[in-house]
């Protein structure tokens, strides 16, 4: 009997290197921004004892920094369309993760980070001999808010991009 070929395998994929354009990017300078303030964030609350509604902020501060770890390194490789149906609408993508996650839980994240410093605002009296979160909890907040503008830049940036009907992310 006659010999059949193997099927065609997977396309070859390119070498992987950086996406530059991406990392020049408002985009992408942003990501930077709020991936260092978002881990400032969290390793500032986990650093320290905390507890109460201090939980949801470190796991809405985690989530939301994993994910925006996630979107920055498929973007700086370019590697996006590697993402099963995401990929295709990869600005669409990064708009709802930056307006909805990242504004969002940052928000509430911060929120709940300036009630709690505000609850130990007593402890920041000079002579107060017991270990103070004060300042831990007003670092994070101050953080989360920094961070939460930086995801809302980001995502009026990718609306304006859409509006224009641009389909790419730089």
């Amino acid at each position: 009997p006659p010999a059949v070929p193997p099927p065609p395998g997977p396309p070859a994929r390119g070498s992987l290197s950086l996406h530059r354009a991406y990392l020049r990017s408002p985009l992408g300078l942003l990501r930077l921004g709020q991936l260092a303030l978002g881990a400032a964030f969290w390793v500032t609350v986990a650093a320290h004892k905390y507890e109460g509604a201090a939980h949801f902020a470190l796991f809405a501060a985690v989530l939301v920094w994993l994910l925006t770890l996630a979107l920055f390194g498929l973007s700086l490789l370019g590697r996006w369309t590697l993402v099963p149906w995401l990929g295709s609408r990869w600005l669409l993508t990064n708009l709802v993760h930056d307006l909805a996650l990242g504004v969002g839980l940052y928000a509430a994240a911060t929120g709940i980070m300036g009630y709690k410093a505000e609850q130990k605002s007593y402890c920041n009296l000079p002579g107060y001999s017991q270990h103070c979160l004060y300042g831990a909890y007003l670092s994070a907040s101050v953080c989360g808010g920094i961070a939460a503008c930086l995801y809302l830049f980001s995502g009026l940036y990718c609306l304006s991009r859409r509006c224009r009907d641009q389909r790419d992310i730089i």
